[in-house]
């Protein structure tokens, strides 16, 4: 699957928006990957996951033992991969700001880590999650995601493999251009809601 096939998956859910929107980051673009109009079809998202699950185990050399997501935004995609890869899967959540296991998880010291993410923009929050999972002496040994807005450039800190990937624009609110000026901006997302 590449990243054409995956637009199309999120054309055919009614996912791929354009106007203005805040992201996650903070920074503004005139597209949106709803990717909860995908999340809500079990179809489209096995689809989607395997496909990723199938790029995983073709790509990263090594062993995987658990897969570990930040929510909200990765829980699902974390679980559906973890399924397609026969693995369990367990999630990160924000306690007072900062990333932490909760719920009776736990992960070992040398335990071997795929962390699973939905969307990467800037790898901020993969990169909050990666460092809540080594605080418990797990090593994060990769990361995936489903889509890389950053098409490669975010860093977050272990080798990222993306089903597909794409730049598409982004500004910083007080840049914005033109035709993005006369917009109302929406926040879509989830980050920082009460």
């Amino acid at each position: 699957m590449n990243t054409d096939d995956v637009l199309d998956v999120f054309r055919e859910a009614g996912a791929l928006l354009e106007g203005h929107f805040i992201l996650s980051s903070g920074l503004r673009s005139p597209v949106f990957l709803q990717k909860a109009l995908i999340f809500k079809n079990p179809r489209l998202t096995s689809k989607l996951c395997k496909a990723l699950a199938e790029k995983v185990m073709t790509e990263f050399e090594g062993e995987i033992d658990i897969i570990v997501a930040p929510a909200m935004g990765g829980v699902i995609p974390g679980y559906e991969t973890a399924r397609h890869m026969e693995l369990e899967s367990i999630f990160t959540e924000r306690e007072n700001g900062e990333f932490a296991l909760r719920r009776g998880f736990s992960l070992e010291p040398g335990q071997r880590v795929l962390m699973v993410e939905d969307i990467i923009t800037t790898g901020l929050s993969s990169r909050e999650c990666i460092e809540s999972i080594e605080k418990t002496g797990a090593k994060v040994v990769a990361g995936a995601c489903l889509f890389d807005r950053s098409n490669g450039e975010a860093d977050i800190g272990v080798p990222l493999i993306s089903l597909a990937a794409r730049k598409f624009p982004a500004y910083e609110a007080d840049n914005l251009p033109d035709e993005l000026k006369d917009i109302p901006a929406i926040k879509p997302g989830s980050r920082g809601l009460a």
